[in-house]
């Protein structure tokens, strides 16, 4: 019997080979095993208790994205494996590695009507990269290895193991568990693009007059921004990014023109789609929202595109070249060609051409937030952020009010992973979740949590997670008692006919004091900095709820509503 463990046991040893070191995930029955297990064993992997499923998968979401290692959730059967759901949906549609563990009923009692019996197979089949619910204990190791494989190859996801309650008692021979240590991180295995793609990509760019590269988020995740930044400069071409993009450059770099698109791009940044003659996608689907719902490029620009993902190709614009390989891997290749070539620096003019646009916005920006309008202003806030807040933060915003602003006007002076957003499907809640798994995974940097108060109210029981552990996290609540985007949706497209999305005014630094976060309510501009700058300060959590402009009487940046 010294070589068998049951099968609770063998989770959690094959967690600890494949190097997992935080799991976010909350108590249920059909886990009593694997809790027992947790708890008995020396494993060196902290468990956080959290307060519904679907923020721990926000959490090991957020963990995932700025570790490059595999986040990790876990929650009961039923209702613990429908709210653990949306988690994993968007970290597959984002392309990070996030592993949902949902215990199940007993296989012994399939089919007889139990109490939470939901089919696991079949609920996460559609939404996860990799899915299984395990039938026999002695597959547990070769299941969490083959999860694992998957969410960090290719294109990274997503992955969901079903755990059986009776499985969880099976035995499992100890010799099988092991791991392969290079799929603790993402991306595993990173394949080089075909002989002759990066050749043939350098010479489709060389040759454009007005060309522009647009970053997606698979810069950031291939951290290949060391060689996007050799060869935007050495070719003086300029970079735009989506929002998942943001940290492919720093935005202080003077080939980074910013956002482009629909959601915090702006006229200015736009103009610079609209006028080129080639673009360059690279780790960006070019889908609705950095197009403008394909507004631009518009039919005949010339397409370049590098993805590690072949599906993305063709998938929207007709495709001249097609690198496909890991984005820092073919990077390499291109400027390795441009070597070879003795190509300097000088050739296309971008830094100048970007500087007269960032300009012209920031002129119009920096107006408005010195504006001691109230209720205050969006732009106020993002400025005093910039200000108060460490070249290292790391910012996470859910997608509404705090988005676009941040996106469009806030500077991240490093590259890198930095900025945190839920673009896949944009559910609220978001950031208040994912910013502690965040913090988990870099204590080290200070993390900012932005949000609208309609978001505050779909996760903030959290609170007390953040407290009982006892996170340094500041959070800025944009409070406008509405759920904004919808309402500047209705007054642009309705004609101002709202319906529906107006809620009362709440005091949420009442109800983070409660839960016993430092909390201030801010309503004149005049205190905002000085307030912030505390909160920022502050060793414990912190949370500063700031009553501003509702976003249909804004100068959002946003060119149209509907993603």
């Amino acid at each position: 019997m010294g070589n068998q463990m049951n099968g609770a046991e063998a989770m959690v040893r094959m967690l600890e080979a494949q190097g997992v070191r935080h799991i976010f995930g909350l108590c249920g029955d059909t886990t009593l095993p694997f809790y027992d297990a947790m708890l008995r064993l020396d494993h060196g992997i902290t468990h956080v208790l959290t307060r519904d499923e679907r923020c721990a998968t926000y959490m090991a979401d957020g963990y995932s994205r700025v570790t490059g290692r595999v986040g990790v959730a876990e929650g009961p059967s039923g209702g613990g494996a429908t709210y653990i759901l949306p988690g994993l949906i968007e970290a597959s549609e984002s392309s990070y590695a996030v592993l949902g563990i949902t215990t199940d009923i007993s296989v012994a009692s399939y089919g007889k009507y139990p109490l939470t019996e939901v089919n696991q197979e079949a609920l996460m089949a559609p939404l996860t990269k990799w899915n299984t619910v395990i039938k026999r204990a002695d597959h547990i190791p070769r299941m969490v290895r083959a999860a694992f494989r998957a969410m960090t190859t290719g294109r990274p996801g997503a992955a969901h193991i079903g755990l059986p309650y009776d499985v969880q008692y099976d035995p499992v021979e100890a010799s099988d568990i092991w791991a392969d240590g290079a799929t603790a991180t993402y991306p595993a295995y990173p394949q080089a693009p075909a002989p002759g793609a990066a050749q043939a990509a350098v010479e489709a760019i060389l040759s454009a007059k007005n060309p522009l590269i647009v970053c997606g988020g698979g810069v950031v995740i291939a951290q290949a921004w060391e060689e996007l930044d050799r060869l935007a400069t050495r070719l003086d071409i300029p970079v735009a990014t989506s929002i998942s993009g943001q940290g492919s450059l720093a935005e202080t770099h003077p080939n980074c023109l910013g956002v482009v698109g629909s959601n915090g791009g702006t006229d200015e940044t736009w103009e610079m789609m609209e006028a080129a003659d080639l673009v360059v996608f690279m780790g960006c689907r070019a889908g609705s929202t950095t197009t403008a719902r394909w507004e631009a490029p518009r039919p005949g620009t010339r397409i370049v595109h590098f993805d590690n993902d072949p599906m993305v190709m063709n998938a929207n614009y007709p495709t001249e070249v097609a690198v496909v390989g890991d984005l820092r891997l073919a990077l390499a290749e291109v400027n390795a060609v441009l070597d070879a070539r003795g190509q300097g620096g000088d050739t296309f003019g971008g830094a100048a051409a970007i500087a007269e646009k960032k300009r012209r916005k920031f002129e119009t920006f920096e107006k408005l937030a010195r504006s001691s309008q109230a209720p205050i202003r969006p732009e106020r806030v993002i400025a005093a952020l910039m200000q108060v807040l460490p070249e290292d933060a790391t910012v996470v915003s859910d997608p509404g009010t705090s988005c676009p602003y941040f996106s469009a006007y806030y500077q991240l002076p490093k590259p890198g992973r930095y900025f945190i957003t839920n673009r896949a499907h944009g559910a609220l809640g978001y950031s208040l979740s994912a910013a502690l798994g965040a913090w988990f995974g870099r204590p080290s940097s200070k993390t900012v949590a932005l949000m609208g108060d309609g978001s505050f109210g779909f996760t903030c029981g959290e609170l007390e997670t953040v407290c009982r552990v006892g996170a340094p996290i500041t959070f800025v609540v944009f409070s406008n008692a509405n759920f904004g985007w919808i309402k500047a949706s209705q007054f642009a497209d309705k004609d101002a006919r709202y319906y529906n999305v107006d809620f009362s005014r709440t005091d949420q630094a009442a109800v983070a004091a409660a839960y016993g976060v430092k909390s201030w309510r801010v309503e004149s501009p005049d205190d905002l900095e000085k307030v912030l700058a505390e909160a920022v300060a502050h060793d414990g959590p912190t949370l500063v709820d700031v009553v501003c402009q509702p976003l249909e009487e804004s100068n959002a940046p946003v060119r149209r509503w509907m993603g």
